[in-house]
């Protein structure tokens, strides 16, 4: 083990004998020992102990030691206590609490001509931050909430500029606001309220969308079916301004935008249909609990308490994150075979364009 980490360890131990409070147990008369490495720390607990070990006493790990370790190493929040079993023959040692992180801290990504930037990513690369990109074939669908002016448009641009390289892309704007104009500019198939002053007349025209995209998905799983090695094109379908598309609408439209929606949710992964859905909040008024279990990346930006991340992010405690500040900052959480269900500090790119939009 290198030096830093024993001093890791040290700075870890010393932190939770005075902040913990364990029934008077400490490192000191062997109730717990620490170990850190690049991936993370373990909380070894010896027992049986006076103290519980739970979801409770992990909050408070990860609230002592994600101050502690800022801004050297991000731990990475779990929904719940992170157990992981320990080789060794002695009972009172064979588990630990595990405390993910990666080093440094959330590092924005500044990019001065997002054009040549997107035809320099490698294929199905989604740099997110600096030191933080994904993989948007192991992307099932995507969520982005935040209030006004949390930086929502910003990033969703952001993303249209790489994802229209990778698929076909198709928008649906209800504000006809910069999403149409970034439709517009590259010539994309766009649904937004030029001449439709009727909620209801509109919602219908996006199902009508939907429901051919609906058959591009039956249509692929024939294909599938027929030579299940096929490689299809990706394909996403963007919805801007979620919430105010389907509120104060008819029963019966809605509910016809949310089976349609739940459909693709389900069914567009094998095929390669993304949905890429951009809200204020995603309540059940906006979407539906079989479509919002499928979504794999959520991002909240904006003011991130437990009440704001209670639509997304409804397990996560967000205690003890260090959250980022500024426009564009929040939380991220990917849930793939590579990002087990953590969730991360936030900054969203800056970035220049040749388009006026």
């Amino acid at each position: 083990m290198g030096q830093d980490f024993e001093q890791i360890e040290l700075q870890l131990i010393q932190s939770l004998n005075l902040a913990l409070h364990l029934e008077n147990e400490t490192s000191y008369t062997h109730a717990f020992n620490v170990q850190a490495d690049e991936s993370g720390f373990l909380f070894i607990p010896r027992l049986p102990a006076s103290f519980t070990v739970d979801s409770a006493l992990y909050g408070k790990i990860f609230a002592i030691a994600s101050a502690l370790m800022y801004p050297s190493y991000t731990l990475l929040k779990q929904n719940g206590a992170f157990f992981k079993p320990m080789d060794t023959g002695d009972f009172h040692t064979r588990r630990a609490l595990y405390f993910p992180w990666v080093k440094g801290i959330a590092e924005r990504l500044v990019i001065d001509d997002i054009n040549d930037f997107a035809l320099q990513q490698e294929e199905h690369n989604l740099p997110i931050m600096a030191n933080y990109k994904i993989d948007i074939g192991k992307v099932n669908h995507l969520a982005i909430a935040g209030e006004s002016g949390s930086g929502k448009s910003s990033f969703l641009l952001y993303l249209l500029y790489l994802l229209k390289d990778i698929g076909s892309v198709s928008i649906c704007d209800p504000k006809l606001d910069v999403p149409s104009r970034f439709a517009r500019a590259f010539d994309l198939p766009l649904i937004a309220p030029f001449d439709v002053v009727n909620k209801n007349d509109f919602l219908a025209s996006v199902n009508a969308e939907l429901s051919m995209h609906v058959d591009m998905i039956h249509e692929r799983q024939r294909e599938l079916y027929r030579n299940p090695e096929t490689e299809f094109e990706h394909c996403f379908i963007v919805i801007d301004e979620l919430l105010a598309l389907s509120e104060n609408v008819n029963k019966a439209v809605r509910d016809a935008f949310q089976g349609l929606l739940s459909t693709i949710a389900l069914l567009g992964r094998a095929t390669r249909i993304h949905l890429i859905l951009v809200s204020q909040r995603f309540d059940a008024n906006a979407l539906s609990t079989s479509t919002r279990d499928q979504l794999n990346m959520l991002v909240q930006l904006g003011h991130i308490n437990n009440r704001t991340v209670s639509f997304l992010l409804p397990d996560v405690d967000v205690s003890g994150i260090v959250i980022p500040q500024g426009i564009g900052a929040g939380l991220i959480q990917v849930i793939d075979s590579e990002h087990p269900t953590q969730v991360m500090p936030l900054l969203t790119p800056t970035f220049k364009a040749k388009e006026v939009l």
